[in-house]
């Protein structure tokens, strides 16, 4: 049995996915690891990626496959493939830091009353992105479709306060799962349809269940840029789907509240008379999330 697993859910990224594991193969690991890829829904050349990467791989590598499209299908099906006491979560598309694997499995040594660990999360800029993606002051455009986590150099515990660490650079003790189950089905992308929350209901029903979260900066991966997300229809398109993935799940009344048709007005206007254009992207970012959060009453 390995100490721990890495575990990454993939659809239909072969490029990508063999990009990851390329960069996985140059880390470092603890003494016992293994890395576990699901295949969900898969039809390209994913397979033949994973199996490229076995003959470079200094750890093995496992490859099952669930058939029902959904992320959360996809992680279920790796949980329960998995016998590691640890469990570190890769994004298909992220590139990990060398020493990423040794930094969880220390993390867990020094932290043994934390049930879950999370660490930093960073674009992996290129120089090839807009400027505008740099700017954090000037109609910044919050949160970027790029995931980011980061909450400095400095180690401490997340709480309820948050910001709530996502999936991507999250390491869990298997322990939490065996009490918890897995992610909700309910929620998470299917295919490529921008759906999320998934991992953010778990860390919360983690939180409410009484384990606690520690933040790890050694801890690091780094997302890839797809210049495509940094066009406007794909802001508008992720903020919509984001808002209302995260107000299905956290969402106490029946009714939509009237605070948000006044703010889908608001923001609708604002975005209609501005002439400006990093304001007007920045307003119409803001509608589409507005109109997200409202959706998540609806039938």
């Amino acid at each position: 049995m390995a100490q721990l697993t890495l575990l990454i859910c993939t659809h239909n990224r072969a490029a990508l996915l063999a990009r990851t594991l390329e960069h996985l193969a140059r880390a470092r690991y603890p003494e016992r690891a293994e890395i576990l890829v699901v295949a969900n829904a898969c039809c390209d050349a994913t397979d033949q990626a994973v199996e490229k990467a076995r003959a470079l791989s200094p750890v093995p590598i496992r490859l099952a496959h669930e058939p029902t499209p959904g992320k959360s299908y996809a992680l279920n099906t790796g949980l329960k493939a998995i016998d590691s006491p640890l469990i570190a979560f890769v994004d298909d598309d992220h590139r990990v830091d060398p020493n990423y694997p040794r930094a969880v499995a220390e993390a867990f040594e020094q932290f043994p009353d934390a049930g879950l660990i999370c660490g930093r999360i960073l674009p992996d800029w290129t120089g090839e992105e807009p400027a505008w993606v740099h700017n954090e002051t000037f109609f910044p455009i919050q949160p970027l479709p790029v995931p980011r986590y980061d909450q400095g150099q400095a180690g401490r515990w997340i709480d309820f306060q948050g910001p709530l660490p996502g999936g991507g650079n999250l390491a869990i003790r298997k322990a939490v799962f065996d009490r918890l189950g897995g992610f909700s089905v309910e929620l998470g992308p299917k295919g490529h349809d921008l759906g999320g929350s998934e991992d953010s209901e778990f860390v919360l029903r983690a939180l409410q269940a009484g384990f606690s979260i520690r933040y790890v900066p050694t801890m690091v991966q780094y997302h890839y840029v797809d210049l495509d997300r940094l066009k406007l229809w794909y802001l508008m398109k992720k903020a919509y789907k984001r808002s209302k993935t995260v107000v299905r799940y956290r969402k106490q009344d029946r009714f939509a509240p009237r605070y948000l048709y006044r703010k889908v007005a608001e923001h609708g206007l604002k975005a209609l008379f501005s002439l400006y254009w990093p304001e007007k992207r920045y307003w119409l970012v803001r509608t589409a999330a507005a109109l997200g959060e409202l959706s998540a009453y609806l039938p």
